[in-house]
C-alpha cells in the first residue's frame, strides 16, 4: 500500500490541528488498512469539504463528527445524591450487589433505578440491576451477551408423552441442538436478518456476518439451554385460550453468540475512552446517544437483539419439525437489552441487565433451576420498578463456589429426585447454586402475575 498514512498527510490536506486527526487516523487503520493510501486522500479530502453528507457513513462518519461536532471527553465525576430507586426481596440480595446499583444510581445520567430480587454481583450494573439514563447507553449497563432472552413454544400435547417418549426426546436434544463455542448445525438456515442494513452499513458488524451466519440456531455456554418439560396453564383467562391443563413445552435460553460479545467488546472499548470515570465504576461508561457511536451501538445492539430471537426461532423451528407438531403458542422476551422508555413523563434508556421487562400485560418467562419451575408471567407495569421484574431464580454461589464446594454425586442426587433427565451441563450449574425460585417470585408479587409454570424434564446444555 506505499507508506502507511500519518497526521502529517491529513494536515496537507487541510485538516484541522485537533483531534479529528487522531480519530481519522484510529478509523483509517481500524478499517481502511488495506486500502491504497491515494484512494484514502481522495475520499478523507471529500469528507473535509464535506463532512454534512458523510454524517451517517460507517467508516467516514465519525471523522466528519470529528470535523463537525467533536465529542467532548471529559473527566466525569459522581453525584452524590443517588437517583430514586427501590429494591425487591431486598434481605435475600447482598451488599455487595446494592452498592453496584448505588454507584450506577450516582452517575449524572441516572434518573432511576431498580433491583430484582435475583440480583447478585456483575461487571458494571448487577445482574438483576435496572437502570433509566437520560439519552445515553451503558454498553456494560446491557451485559455482554446481547439479547440473552427465554423462549418458550407450548404443544398440543399431552404431558405424559414426555415419560412415554423420553429416548425420542433425549434424542432430539443431543443430536439437533448445538452448544458453546464450536458446534453448529450441518445444515445452516438462512433468515431474513442477514439482509439488514446494519450488516453493511457498520463496519465492525459487517466482519461478524459469516460468523453470525455459521452460528445461527446454536446455543452459548454457561447458563444456557434447550429443554423439555410440562408446561401447566394455571390461568383460565390466559392469552391463548387455552384449557386449564399440562402441556408439552419446550424452553430456551440463549443470547446472541458471538456477534453480541463483540459488539459489547468493541463499544465497551469506545465507551471508556469518551467517557473517563472513576476507576471502580469504570465499567459504567456511557455513550452519548447524540454522537456517532451512540447511534452506532444502538443500531448494532437492536440487531443482536434481533439475531438472538431469530436464534431462537430457528431452535424451536427445527424442535417442531422433529415433534411433527405445531405449537400452539410462543412467549419470548429479551433480559439483557436496553430501551427506550417514558419514565416520570421523559424518554428515556432503561437498561436492564439480568431483568424481564414486565409492562402491564406483557407476557414472560422467568425460569428457576434444572430442578425448580419455571413462571410464565404477565407484567403488572410497577412504575417503581421500571415496570421491570427478575430473569430467573438468581445465583447464590459463584462458579468458583460451585467447583470448590459441590460434587457431581450430589448433582446426580438432585436431578434423580426430581426425575431430571441433564445432557452436559457442568458443575457451576448446579441447582444448587441458585435461590429458591418461590421466595424470588413471592418478593415481586406487586410486579408480576403468574399465569403458568414450567416444570423441566429433558435438559440439555453445554457439554
Amino acid at each position: 500500500m506505499g507508506k502507511k498514512l500519518s497526521g502529517k498527510d491529513l494536515i496537507k490536506l487541510g485538516f484541522p490541528k485537533n483531534n479529528s486527526i487522531n480519530v481519522t487516523l484510529g478509523q483509517i487503520n481500524r478499517y481502511q488498512k488495506r486500502i491504497k493510501k491515494e484512494k484514502i486522500l481522495t475520499e478523507a479530502k471529500k469528507v473535509l469539504l464535506n463532512p454534512e453528507s458523510y454524517k451517517g457513513d460507517g467508516v467516514w462518519g465519525k471523522i466528519a463528527e470529528s470535523l463537525l461536532d467533536p465529542v467532548n471527553v471529559t473527566k466525569q465525576k459522581l453525584n452524590t445524591h443517588r437517583a430514586p430507586f427501590q429494591i425487591y426481596g431486598e434481605n435475600e440480595i447482598d451488599d455487595q450487589a446494592k452498592y453496584q446499583l448505588f454507584d450506577a444510581l450516582k452517575l449524572p445520567i441516572s434518573v432511576a433505578g431498580a433491583l430484582m430480587p435475583d440480583a447478585h454481583v456483575g461487571y458494571g450494573l448487577p445482574i438483576g440491576g435496572v437502570l433509566a439514563t437520560k439519552n445515553a447507553v451503558i454498553p456494560y449497563g446491557v451485559g455482554v451477551d446481547i439479547g440473552c432472552r427465554m423462549c418458550l413454544t407450548i404443544y398440543p400435547v399431552k404431558a405424559s408423552y414426555l415419560k412415554g417418549k423420553k429416548h425420542q426426546l433425549e434424542n432430539i436434544l443431543s443430536e439437533h441442538t448445538k452448544f458453546g463455542m464450536y458446534e453448529t448445525h450441518k445444515v445452516k438456515h438462512d433468515d431474513p436478518i442477514f439482509e439488514r442494513d446494519e450488516f453493511n452499513n457498520i463496519p465492525l458488524v459487517k466482519r461478524l456476518k459469516d460468523k453470525a451466519y455459521k452460528q445461527l440456531g446454536t446455543s452459548g455456554g454457561g447458563n444456557h439451554f434447550v429443554e423439555f418439560g410440562v408446561i401447566s396453564i394455571l390461568d383460565v383467562n390466559n392469552e391463548w385460550d387455552l384449557p386449564i391443563g399440562d402441556y408439552l413445552g419446550v424452553l430456551s435460553h440463549s443470547g446472541s453468540r458471538g456477534l453480541g460479545a463483540n459488539i459489547a467488546k468493541h463499544y465497551t472499548y469506545l465507551a471508556t475512552k469518551q467517557c473517563p470515570l472513576p476507576k471502580h465504576v469504570q465499567h459504567l461508561a456511557w455513550l452519548d446517544l447524540n454522537t456517532h457511536d451512540g447511534q452506532e451501538y444502538w443500531l448494532a445492539m437492536n440487531l443482536a437483539g434481533d439475531y438472538a430471537k431469530a436464534c431462537h426461532d430457528d431452535i424451536h423451528k427445527r424442535i417442531a419439525k422433529l415433534l411433527g407438531e405445531k405449537p400452539i403458542a410462543k412467549i419470548d422476551n429479551h433480559h439483557n437489552f436496553a430501551w427506550k422508555q417514558e419514565v416520570n413523563g421523559e424518554e428515556c434508556i432503561v437498561h436492564r441487565k439480568g431483568a424481564t421487562p414486565a409492562k402491564k400485560g406483557e407476557l414472560g418467562i422467568i425460569p428457576g433451576s434444572m430442578t425448580a419451575p419455571g413462571f410464565v408471567v404477565r407484567g403488572l407495569g410497577n412504575t417503581e420498578s421500571l415496570q421491570s421484574a427478575s430473569h430467573g431464580a438468581g445465583r447464590i454461589l459463584s462458579r468458583r463456589q460451585c467447583k470448590t464446594t459441590l460434587t457431581q454425586s450430589a448433582i446426580k442426587k438432585e436431578l434423580q429426585k426430581h426425575d431430571v433427565s441433564l445432557i452436559g451441563g457442568g458443575i457451576d450449574e448446579a441447582p444448587m447454586a441458585y435461590k429458591n425460585i418461590e421466595t424470588v417470585m413471592k418478593n415481586q408479587q406487586e410486579l408480576v402475575e403468574i399465569i403458568g409454570k414450567f416444570t423441566p424434564k429433558i435438559v440439555r446444555m453445554d457439554r
